[in-house]
């Protein structure tokens, strides 16, 4: 049964596919048949195809084999199967080569950032831009995040990252409920300085719990919402009694006129250990009625508008994962983790730490 030939149009670009190379096997074949004036060129086997004379010519070197005629002689023929083989292996390599290859001195710092220092892509990236192997071969965050993806380091997987790789999925749904006390400040109330993150002194202020019957022990989280500095108490109780106790000492150890400079405003939830305000307003140290700060409630069920209080709470999780006894973590643990999160370098802040912030603002005020 003899082919069917006929001129075609291919689209520009396009690569032969395995039933195109068959076409083309079946084609040199009945061409090697033929007589010496019957023989077609490349040319005219191209035009058939409907490819360019050089598609021709570097397919038949791709697919090239030897084969023996009745006579035993050595025949230069076409094989679509080993074309096709030869295609997909090199198929198999396009892309760019991993930058990161040949510099393992980088992989084993960049893994150490992540696992050992608790680091995202991110901080990772800021922390090693001063490196000299990192300067060696430069990887933007997103090609970190991609050979994370890709398992492409070896000791590094998405389970190591401060969101474990998970975006997300939670539906927000408006609930509207009244402090009992009509009095309290509302988030609303909050002076624009604070709202707009235009000057240091405004904090947020959460709770973070142990676990079931793990304990009555937790932890006080303030972090300030210009700088993100952060301080963290360890506490007996998840009490009203507790918060103020926290807050006395620190008003105590700091003075009266510097704890006012210092925290301006104090933006809480609506947890029953936060429900005292005017006790934790009013300082401990005179006794003229001067308030230390100001306490401004959120919105119930609205956490998005503490969202840096939820965003550390998230990273002191990663040290401390829930369902943890806190009473088991010492003063000592609990004030390294805060130190981390006072060196760490953040995204928010252009990579610059929240100590680093706080320097350059107090030194603009100096």
């Amino acid at each position: 049964m003899s082919l069917v030939y006929c001129i075609r149009t291919r689209e520009k670009g396009k690569h032969l596919t395995f039933s195109e190379r068959e076409e083309l096997e079946e084609m040199v074949k009945q061409n090697n048949a033929a007589p010496k004036k019957e023989k077609l060129s490349q040319r005219k086997i191209a035009e058939r195809m409907g490819v360019s004379p050089a598609t021709i010519s570097r397919e038949l070197k791709r697919g090239k084999v030897v084969l023996l005629d009745t006579y035993l002689r050595e025949v230069i023929s076409y094989s679509a199967i080993v074309a096709q083989d030869d295609y997909d292996n090199k198929a198999s390599a396009k892309g760019p080569h991993l930058k990161i290859g040949k510099n393992r001195r980088l992989a084993d710092k960049i893994e150490e950032c992540i696992i050992e220092e608790k680091y995202s892509p991110y901080a990772t990236i800021e922390k090693l831009k001063d490196d000299s192997s990192y300067q060696e071969t430069p990887i933007s965050v997103r090609t970190l995040y991609n050979y994370i993806d890709q398992n492409l380091l070896l000791n590094v997987s998405k389970k190591d990252l401060p969101r474990k790789g998970k975006s997300s999925k939670r539906k927000y749904t408006r609930v509207t409920r009244r402090i009992k006390d009509i009095t309290a400040k509302r988030i609303d109330d909050r002076p624009k300085e604070a709202d707009g993150r235009d000057e240091l002194g405004h904090w947020e202020m959460d709770c973070i719990e142990s676990g079931r019957a793990k304990g009555r022990a937790c932890l006080l989280v303030l972090v300030e919402r210009m700088s993100r500095k952060t301080l963290i108490f360890k506490m007996r109780s998840q009490t009203q009694k507790e918060v103020k106790r926290q807050l006395d000492q620190l008003e105590k150890r700091i003075g009266t006129k510097r704890f006012g400079m210092v925290f301006k405003s104090i933006t809480v939830d609506n947890g029953s250990e936060f429900l005292d305000w005017r006790n934790l307003e009013q300082s401990c140290v005179s006794s003229r009625g001067i308030l230390r700060t100001q306490i401004y409630y959120c919105h119930p069920y609205h956490s998005w508008e503490r969202g840096t209080n939820e965003q550390v709470n998230g990273h002191i999780r990663r040290f401390i994962p829930k369902g943890c006894a806190i009473s088991k973590y010492s003063t000592k643990e609990i004030l390294k983790i805060q130190e981390w999160l006072n060196t760490y370098p953040r995204k928010i802040l252009n990579g610059k730490s929240a100590r680093e912030l706080l320097k350059e603002e107090l030194r603009k005020c100096s």
